[in-house]
């Protein structure tokens, strides 16, 4: 192919890698991502930069991992210094647009938004439609424009004052709020326009100049907590919701108890886990037939064909193992496994492949860099197209959850013991090498497991393996010295003239 293809980065908001037929899940939850996945390169064994969403998406715009891009917070912003994918591929030649349905990713001003022509917001006090590149309105339309985005401004203050503030977001938890800001602030967006306006620029491309590649950033948080799932899905995957009453009455409780999603220990009845599951079961196949409608005009339409999708998770959701629920503390499987599909039409990801060596969702990044013709060397070598032999990264990987300060906060208040004993005011990391993965917690709590025998990191090995544990140990505090050195230099690039910064990242390996 001589032009270059159209990119989607399409992000299935805690999306569960185990959770779909093409992983080996044998509910039949996901035939339209599984018939897309038997065309495409699968990566058997991603794992995302951390446990939730602004980490993780900061992680895939820049290629670093949290402690290096220090945006690991819900108060942080990502340092001005560091290029973003959109503003590396606009720079590019790429018109650039995103259709995003993630508060924390269309909304809280965080730097994630940098480097998009056009952001379509589906969610918040207000959803923001700006127009597509090219387009030439009106004087009215012009004024309401104006009007409409100064409104927005002001409501993304309010709206970014909960993510920042601890007493908002302990105030968001109210009876009084949840329900408004579960209806009228549209928290999880609307999937199937965002995923119709998408296609619509795709395959129509208005406002795009003429032979101009586009990159699309496609957010889609469906399966994210509260499930609202489709009834036929529920008749099919969740019938007892239908049919018990206590099951039903116990979704809604749930459903309505925004601290039990962020507090890990307080939502979930274990006598209810199996209702939980059929809901965010329901919940997938709501989200893959909505997906299959876009696969559809895409195909039809020819689209498909000159257009690179990459297909991955930002995080995994805990329905009830091992105690848990929802995506705020933990490195364990459920969270940072995840689903990650290429579709190429250069050839580069074959058809029908699998890769099973360990991969960080960081290196989506270099692989649209380098799909897109803008990568360094650097960053061309560690795009996922490369054979396994030539993984800069070894086969290994890491996985940063740093505790959320104003929900620990919060938990410390109301559940103080528990927090505590639990160590939910500790850092967790996690090395993944070969069949191992190691997770530390604080300064002296180590877990092992070997994923291959043991995926749902049942059997604790550290005090059978020491001299595994010890090995893993090594790599992840080099790991940790490294990015306790490339932060404050990445903090300074403002000054990227300043060769003393530039010596050392490029001695670091962030510039050649």
């Amino acid at each position: 192919m001589s032009r270059r293809p159209d990119i989607v980065l399409l992000v299935l908001d805690t999306q569960r890698c185990d959770r779909l037929s093409c992983y080996g899940y044998s509910r039949p939850i996901s035939p339209c991502l599984d018939e897309l996945a038997a065309e495409a390169t699968l990566f058997r064994r991603a794992f995302a930069t951390a446990q939730w969403t602004i980490p993780s998406h900061a992680s895939m715009f820049t290629g670093l991992y949290p402690s290096e891009h220090v945006t690991n917070q819900s108060s942080a912003a990502l340092p001005s210094g560091i290029p973003t994918l959109a503003e590396r591929l606009r720079e590019g030649g790429y018109m650039t647009a995103a259709f995003c349905n993630n508060p924390l990713v269309g909304v809280v001003n965080n730097g994630l938004r940098r480097g998009f022509e056009s952001f379509l917001n589906y969610s918040g006090l207000l959803t923001s439609y700006p127009n597509q590149a090219g387009a030439h309105p009106g004087l009215i339309s012009r004024y309401r424009q104006w009007f409409k985005g100064r409104l927005a401004a002001m409501l993304n203050r309010i709206q970014n004052s909960f993510a920042h503030s601890e007493l908002m977001l302990e105030f968001a938890f109210t009876p009084l709020m949840v329900p408004i800001w579960q209806t009228a602030l549209s928290f999880k967006g609307n999937t199937p326009k965002s995923l119709n306006d998408a296609a619509r620029l795709l395959i129509e491309r208005r406002g795009v100049e003429p032979g101009q590649p586009i990159f699309a950033f496609i957010n889609l948080m469906g399966v994210h907590t509260p499930y609202h799932p489709d009834r036929r899905m529920l008749e099919r995957f969740a019938p007892d919701v239908i049919r018990d009453r206590e099951a039903a009455r116990y979704v809604r409780r749930f459903n309505g108890d925004v601290f039990g999603w962020l507090a890990p220990l307080s939502g979930a009845d274990e006598r209810y886990h199996h209702v939980l599951s059929d809901v965010y079961d329901a919940e997938v196949a709501t989200q893959d037939a909505h997906l299959g409608m876009f696969l559809r005009r895409m195909r039809e339409s020819g689209a498909l064909d000159r257009t690179l999708l990459l297909i991955c998770a930002d995080h995994g959701d805990h329905l009830g193992e091992k105690g848990l629920v929802g995506h705020t503390v933990s490195v364990y499987n459920e969270l940072i496994h995840v689903p990650l599909i290429v579709r190429d039409p250069d050839g580069d990801f074959p058809r029908g492949a699998v890769v099973d060596h360990p991969v960080s969702s960081r290196r989506v990044f270099h692989t649209l860099l380098s799909a897109a013709r803008l990568a360094s060397s650097i960053e061309r070598d560690r795009s996922l197209a490369q054979s396994p032999a030539a993984d800069p990264d070894g086969g290994t990987v890491f996985s940063e959850a740093e505790p959320l300060q104003n929900v620990l906060g919060i938990m410390l208040r109301r559940q103080p013991d528990l927090a505590r004993a639990r160590r939910f005011d500790q850092p967790r990391r996690a090395v993944i090498s070969g069949s191992h993965k190691l997770i530390q917690t604080g300064e002296d709590q180590v877990e092992l497991y070997d994923l291959d025998a043991d995926p749902r990191e049942t059997i604790n090995l550290a005090t059978m393996l020491p001299e595994r544990v010890e090995e893993l140990q090594a790599r992840l505090s080099a790991f940790v010295r490294r990015a306790d050195a490339a932060a404050p230099l990445i903090r300074r690039a403002e000054g990227v003239d300043d060769p003393t910064v530039q010596r050392r990242l490029r001695e670091l390996g962030y510039l050649e």
